[in-house]
């Protein structure tokens, strides 16, 4: 599994830079509007990355936690609540990737109508640059749901301990509120906030 998701994160990368040197490459000539055009696209892009990702890392990291939840409340009912709350905690990375997308389209004019927004070159690529930040701290979920996971178990045997499982989880999250405050600072710097 290890060896897959490493694999992953080559191939992700290696297409990257491919996309990179493509924008570099067709940055030539072109009037103004086309070239916006082109650079609307690379935003597009980065919210495609940043949601994809932190999507794809959020429904493994629920998945994860969901199995452990299911189990323990077959056995005991009453604690639902308390499973519930560990087990939701990994979507919030998929929150990020989406307020990421959301940005960067009303950075770029994608929404509310504003086609006449003019995004430069590099403000397009740094948004497929920041979708991807966004999204590869995002697969922190996985390793949110597997400390659910656990925590969930231990809230089976002890109730008691529900409001240190959720401490306990909650720390893999950090790295994604880190590549959410990176990508934001960055749509600031880009100029696309």
């Amino acid at each position: 599994m290890i060896k897959k998701r490493k694999a992953a994160m080559v191939v992700l990368l290696l297409a990257a830079m491919f996309l990179f040197s493509a924008g570099v490459a067709s940055a030539q000539e072109g009037d103004e509007t086309t070239q916006s055009d082109q650079n609307k696209m690379l935003v597009i892009l980065g919210c495609a990355i940043a949601i994809g990702i932190a999507g794809i890392s959020s429904a493994i990291g629920l998945a994860l936690a969901g199995s452990s939840a299911i189990a323990v409340t077959a056995e005991k009912p009453n604690l639902f609540g308390k499973c519930l709350v560990l087990q939701v905690l990994p979507m919030t990375q998929s929150v990020y990737g989406l307020l990421t997308a959301i940005l960067l389209m009303m950075g770029a004019g994608l929404l509310g109508g504003g086609s006449d927004v003019v995004v430069g070159s590099l403000a397009g690529m740094g948004a497929v640059w920041i979708g991807l930040a966004v999204g590869l701290t995002g697969i922190s979920a996985i390793n949110q749901g597997m400390v659910a996971s656990s925590s969930i178990s231990a809230v089976g045997r002890n109730p008691d301990v529900a409001a240190r499982g959720i401490i306990f989880t909650v720390m893999p999250e950090t790295i994604a509120i880190f590549g959410l405050l990176v990508g934001i600072l960055l749509m600031t710097g880009l100029g696309l906030l």
